[in-house]
């Protein structure tokens, strides 16, 4: 049986993969009796074994498991010291199965070669992030977020349903999963940063995904702790900044000329609520020089369905509208489409002009409706999620924020 030139490839990154984790063991094998039977020549032999064994017939491949698995078992009760672990011995069984997986999909071989030796050398990093750092109630919160996650979301139907057929139950699950795991990235970078610097820098990125959501989470943040209002406003405000840049880069991707006839209102609008978001966060980092209170909730589940619950209302009165009115309702149906996404509206609004359904001045107004009535969203979510000083800063910066735009748009 001969071997060409693509199974020599294979062969060789089953070499490397038997090389790559081998080293990693080798490294912490120890010395003396209490060394592990297996080292970089064992888990190099083992990949080939399972090379080879895949090349010449699938059974083979199964009796070598078989066999690796009995010796793996054996030195593991022989073993000296009273260590129980099993990693030496998965990890060696898991080479063989990668050696063999390298004659079919040398990418995946590779890839999950490297995640495992990854894991592998970072057993210390590991351990001491889990039983030092995550707390029990951030353990159940984390399990709770990767429960809607991998175990909710792939059950959710991923088609349009309900009244005029507006609603998407995966959308919607979706947006649930966006507002929790902007909780816990809030209450991670919390943990590392501190509240002064991180939630500012939360709220930032986090604008980029979803400002309404941000803010709602922050709201709640604000409200669970105090002494983090002003840092939770200077991220919710810095959030609404990420909004003014997330329309522009929509608009150069989409149709650029219609960015060109909404350069001044956002320049507007994006300047004020920079300056604006400025001042706040430097008030943030006067105020918060206290210690920071962790103990509050990373996931909120219930905030995360209420602000679904809240998007799909404003889904299925937007689907009514333009289903009443069609194109003569547009401005109304961007304004109310915006209360729950302006990006959306957004984007339906530049593909019309893209396509010569829609003159680009005549889409300026539609645009801005839909970003003002986000905004209206925004402060709605300000108002029920945060405390009283919260919504009174965010909603100010709103204001403003909107009042600019309109007034570039009027005054350019």
């Amino acid at each position: 049986m001969g071997i060409d030139y693509a199974q020599w490839i294979n062969l060789t990154v089953a070499l490397g993969i038997g090389l790559l984790i081998g080293i990693e063991r080798e490294r912490n094998k120890g010395s003396g009796p209490d060394r592990s039977s297996a080292g970089i020549r064992t888990f190099t032999i083992a990949a080939l074994l399972g090379a080879i064994s895949i090349t010449l017939n699938f059974w083979l491949l199964v009796a070598s498991l078989v066999c690796v698995t009995i010796f793996a078992t054996t030195a593991y009760f022989t073993k000296r010291n009273d260590d129980p672990g099993l990693t030496t011995e998965i990890a060696l069984l898991f080479t063989v199965i990668l050696g063999a997986l390298a004659m079919r999909s040398v990418p995946l071989a590779a890839g999950l070669a490297v995640c495992t030796a990854i894991l592998l050398a970072a057993k210390e990093p590991i351990h001491g992030f889990v039983s030092g750092i995550v707390t029990k109630d951030e353990l159940n919160d984390l399990l709770i977020l990767a429960a809607a996650t991998l175990i909710v979301l792939p059950l959710v139907p991923n088609r349009f349903m309900g009244p005029y057929d507006a609603i998407n139950p995966r959308n919607l699950w979706l947006v649930v999963i966006l507002v929790m795991l902007i909780g816990a990235l809030g209450h991670v970078t919390l943990r590392w940063l501190g509240g002064r610097i991180g939630l500012p820098i939360v709220g930032l990125v986090s604008g980029f995904i979803s400002s309404t959501a941000t803010i709602a989470s922050l709201g709640v943040r604000a409200k669970e702790t105090p002494n983090l209002t002003s840092a939770a406003v200077a991220g919710a405000t810095l959030s609404n900044l990420a909004t003014i840049l997330q329309f522009s880069l929509l608009l150069v991707t989409i149709h650029p000329p219609t960015l060109l006839k909404l350069a001044i209102p956002l320049l507007c609008g994006g300047a004020v609520i920079a300056i604006y978001g400025s001042v706040v966060t430097l008030k943030s980092l006067h105020e918060n020089s206290g210690s920071t209170d962790t103990s509050s909730q990373a996931v909120s589940v219930k905030t995360a369905l209420v602000f679904a619950s809240l998007i799909a209302a404003v889904i299925i009165v937007s689907a009514a509208l333009k289903s009443w009115f069609g194109q003569a309702g547009l401005v109304i149906a961007s304004g109310v489409t915006g209360l729950a996404d302006a990006h959306a509206s957004t984007i339906s609004v530049a593909s019309m002009v893209a396509s010569g359904h829609l003159t680009t001045e005549a889409a300026v107004i539609p645009i801005l409706a839909a970003f003002s009535s986000n905004s209206l969203a925004k402060a709605v979510m300000a108002f029920t999620s945060g405390s009283r000083t919260y919504s009174q800063w965010v909603i100010l910066g709103l204001i403003v924020q909107v009042s600019a735009t309109w007034m570039g748009w009027w005054l350019f």
